[in-house]
């Protein structure tokens, strides 16, 4: 009769594990790091999320408005737009928006991705079921306020006054806002109708860094499963800096 204890096979959980790992080759293995490739990935994305506050912390670049900064197929880490802000973001009602706009940066010499001020993803009129845009806050307005003056001329459409100005005075307080490519968008987004000014819970996040050429994965699969991209109205119509959650 056989020594019950003389037995090489796993006993209880903890030898399956052990089996489990041991595994050179066939389904146990194939599984195991389908398994150990999911765990990373739920690792890095939970450390990410952790340091940057927003979901998803990356997206894809799919448009040229950022360019010659920030190019379509990059990667960009997106954080919640007050952690690690920089000085003077602007303050509304005694809360910082921890937003700091290129006129106001300029003074203080503060840049990202090689221009004054910060780039924020926002959600364009606040509507969180058209694609976000990333572009580069310009200056603040208050409501009602007349920017006209504030503006700089070359962005304003050939506008002479406020009246030919659309969102002049402005209908609400919020963030001008423009893309940095100076060929595609020649215009701030609110006089090109992308959005009106904007308010700072319409803003997901500010930009930190880009990965170049990382993105492009992200945009092909969207191709797969999609269809082409470029192909929604906000995409022909404005030349803005899409992302791609």
């Amino acid at each position: 009769m056989a020594d019950p204890g003389d037995n090489d096979g796993p006993v209880g959980a903890l030898g399956w594990l052990k089996r489990v790992w041991n595994a050179e080759g066939g389904f146990i293995a194939f599984v195991r790091e389908i398994v150990s490739a999911v765990a990373i990935v739920v690792l890095v994305g939970g450390i990410l999320f952790g340091v940057s506050g927003v979901w998803p912390p990356m997206v894809a670049i799919e448009s040229p408005s950022m360019e010659p900064h920030i190019n379509t197929g990059d990667l960009v880490f997106v954080t919640e737009e007050h952690r690690f802000s920089g000085d003077n973001a602007v303050t509304v009602d005694g809360s910082s928006t921890g937003v700091v706009p290129f006129q106001v940066a300029k003074e203080d010499e503060y840049k990202t991705f090689s221009s004054y001020g910060d780039v924020i993803i926002y959600e364009p009129d606040g509507n969180e079921f058209e694609t976000p845009i990333i572009h580069r806050a310009r200056f603040w307005v208050d409501s009602g306020e007349n920017w006209y003056d504030k503006a700089n001329k070359d962005y304003l459409n050939g506008a002479q006054n406020c009246q030919e100005l659309a969102n002049c005075p402005a209908p609400h307080a919020g963030f001008i806002t423009k893309g940095d490519n100076k060929v595609e968008n020649d215009r701030y987004d609110q006089v090109a109708g992308l959005s009106e000014p904007v308010k700072p819970s319409w803003i997901i996040g500010t930009a930190k860094f880009r990965i170049p050429y990382l993105g492009e994965i992200r945009l092909l699969l969207k191709t797969i499963t999609a269809g082409p991209i470029g192909t929604t109205p906000a995409q022909i119509g404005g030349g803005a800096g899409l992302v791609a959650p």
